[in-house]
């Protein structure tokens, strides 16, 4: 098929006397032709990683590619370092099947070549058309089977196993980790289209990296998926490395963007084959959740080094709140004033009650310590020498950061 599309990419250039490059409706790049002409960073990029920015994918939209019905000239746009364009929308039977792109540098490309490339544009609809078809079945039966594995009961979930390496989407069966790319928007709202663009093209990027046939994605509203299956070979990357690849992935395709505060990577455990895939998910996706509320935790958040948050971050789903594990926290919670003592308070419990490693740590003398301690006694009504007391008050302050209510600079 991609023979085909080829074939007829170098006819439409050869006819028009300038290179062309084929795009299906999401805008990601099936075929190209030579090009010896002038070149931008989004021709140039996108062809090397054979998809298009969400920025880019944004911009074009707003000049209404996507509903047009005939060629349509686009302007430059030096913040995205791209040429004018000409781009010719492909369709069959008034369904959108994606484009044929053109750079005009100079403006000096005619109405008359524009339909002289169109002379073999019905053998590229109907190319685009199985090309769509084909792509679309393969895609949809993948998408669905891997949400089964994420959400559906054991007996579905091994039916969606069996379907994946019978029909070898994926080349075994073996242990099975789940990484979740958690989108954090910025200013409280819901990620936009062009973020979840975004979000996928990060995941597709680290499949191609880790190898298709080793992995499965899947998008969310607000998160992504990558399931990274069969028995370890060598060369392959561990969960931390493609955790990492994922990271910077996702950096270089939210880069921009003014809907996307950040992101945050979680890594499950492993589990033995895709139908318990599910357990590692639901272990990454919560390590995800917690990084988004933990920033100083970084960017990548693995479900085994989260330590004490792995409790908390349950009990936290059953609404069990800061005054209920230790009233007199709750209490210095509420007023902004004592945030240099709950400072002092999470060090000197985080140090084990060492006083002279919090002293050093806060560049304290061993006398201001001690009297913060003893206020933070009187206002909490606490005792530190109690082992029990400082459990519950060093319980109740992570607790307290995983939810929200105490957060530092």
């Amino acid at each position: 098929m991609h023979g085909e599309l080829q074939r007829i990419v170098d006819a439409v250039a050869a006819r028009v006397g300038r290179p062309a490059l084929i795009e299906d409706r999401r805008q990601r790049v099936v075929a190209y032709s030579e090009h010896d002409g002038p070149m931008d960073d989004v021709r140039r990029m996108s062809i090397l990683r054979r998809q298009t920015t969400p920025e880019v994918i944004a911009w074009f939209r707003g000049m209404g590619v996507l509903t047009a019905r005939e060629p349509v000239r686009t302007p430059a746009c030096a913040e995205l370092d791209l040429l004018p364009r000409v781009c010719v929308p492909i369709r069959h039977d008034d369904l959108l099947l994606g484009f044929v792109w053109f750079i005009d540098a100079d403006g000096s490309m005619t109405d008359a070549d524009i339909a002289t490339a169109t002379g073999a544009f019905t053998d590229l609809s109907l190319a685009l058309y199985r090309e769509n078809l084909l792509g679309e079945l393969a895609s949809q039966r993948e998408t669905e089977a891997t949400r089964t594995l994420l959400v559906e009961s054991r007996e579905a979930r091994e039916h969606a196993a069996r379907a994946l390496l019978e029909e070898g989407t994926v080349a075994g069966d073996g242990a099975t980790v789940a990484l979740v790319a958690q989108l954090v928007p910025a200013g409280g709202r819901q990620p936009d289209e062009v973020a979840r663009i975004a979000l996928e093209q990060a995941l597709v990027t680290t499949r191609r990296w880790i190898g298709v046939r080793e992995t499965l994605h899947l998008v969310w509203h607000d998160h992504g998926v990558l399931l990274v299956c069969g028995d370890r070979v060598a060369g392959r990357p561990s969960p931390e490395v493609s955790a990492g690849h994922l990271d910077e992935a996702l950096g270089t395709a939210t880069r921009g963007l003014t809907s996307v505060d950040r992101t945050v990577t979680g890594i499950g455990e492993p589990r033995a084959g895709l139908a318990n895939a599910v357990e590692s998910y639901q272990e990454a996706a919560q390590a995800a959740r917690v990084g988004t509320q933990l920033p100083a935790l970084g960017r990548v958040v693995s479900w085994a080094g989260l330590g004490i948050y792995r409790v908390l971050s349950q009990l936290d789903s059953q609404h069990l709140d800061v005054a209920g594990v230790h009233p007199g926290l709750e209490r210095l919670l509420r007023d902004d004033a004592h945030q240099v003592l709950l400072e002092t308070l999470e060090a000197y419990l985080d140090l084990a009650g060492n006083a002279h490693a919090t002293a050093e740590k806060l560049r304290l003398h061993r006398t201001t310590l001690y009297y913060r301690l003893q206020r933070v006694e009187q206002l909490a009504g606490t005792d530190l020498k109690d082992g029990n007391e400082r459990l519950c008050l060093h319980l109740a302050m992570k607790l307290g950061r995983l939810t929200g209510h105490y957060r530092t600079a």
